[in-house]
């Protein structure tokens, strides 16, 4: 780093998290993700060893800590002080996108394997269900897939294969309903008014799957900038 750098706090932090990947692989660790595959899964399209070199950059930045994992199998990663003060940052430049670009995010856009992932990261612990629930997330379009999601004391799986135990609920509906609801934009209650989400089950789970889950990161920004979009369309 020369030393004309050293002067000047921007090109300081950018030295640490400007490029294309590290402010995403720190994003996932803040959401609480420390496990090498956990990361690599929210990340579709980076390499692994992309990710491995990230990963002990930011460790050398002084941003990450790795621990060995509990288990006794490989490590985790955990974010210093230093590292849980850059959410700060993320959030600050995820509701300047908002503002400034949003008419090119695509939220409704996302895979249905992502979307899920992303969902069973927002989950509400304190309301999830007891026991082992399997819930069914039937994707009709734009490409037609099913995935579960298997919670059980309060652990919470994603399942692309049948994960071998009757499911207790199932949610139909065309993916871009469900991250429209996740992005913020829509609401679990207009979406199955509408019929666009058909929940099947004992009506104590389908009263409740709507609120195992958080919104996004950014709902009431998404909901306000959706807003403007539409008044400005008039």
């Amino acid at each position: 780093m020369g030393d004309h750098i050293r002067y000047c706090p921007v090109s300081m932090g950018s030295d640490v998290i400007a490029d294309r990947w590290t402010p995403l692989i720190v994003r996932e660790l803040v959401l609480g993700n420390t496990r090498f595959n956990d990361i690599a899964r929210g990340l579709p399209g980076i390499s692994r060893s992309l990710l491995v070199r990230r990963l002990g950059h930011l460790e050398r930045a002084g941003v990450i800590e790795r621990w060995p994992s509990p288990t006794g199998k490989g490590h985790e990663y955990l974010l210093t002080s230093a590292g849980r003060d850059l959410e700060k940052v993320l959030m600050a430049l995820g509701r300047w996108s908002i503002e400034w670009l949003y008419n090119e995010l695509r939220p409704r856009d996302i895979d249905a394997t992502t979307l899920m992932w992303w969902m069973h990261r927002l989950v509400v612990p304190e309301k999830l269900p007891t026991g082992r629930v399997v819930a069914e997330f039937v994707h009709t379009a734009p490409v037609r897939t099913t995935i579960w999601m298997v919670i059980d004391r309060g652990e919470v799986s994603v399942c692309m294969q049948h994960p071998g135990y009757e499911s207790d609920v199932v949610v139909t509906c065309p993916t871009t309903a469900l991250s429209g609801i996740f992005s913020g934009i829509d609401t679990w209650d207009r979406e199955v008014a509408k019929g666009t989400i058909v929940l099947a089950g004992p009506p104590r789970l389908t009263r409740a799957l709507p609120t195992w889950f958080r919104g996004g990161l950014f709902p009431d920004e998404m909901r306000e900038a959706e807003h403007r979009k539409l008044e400005a369309a008039r």
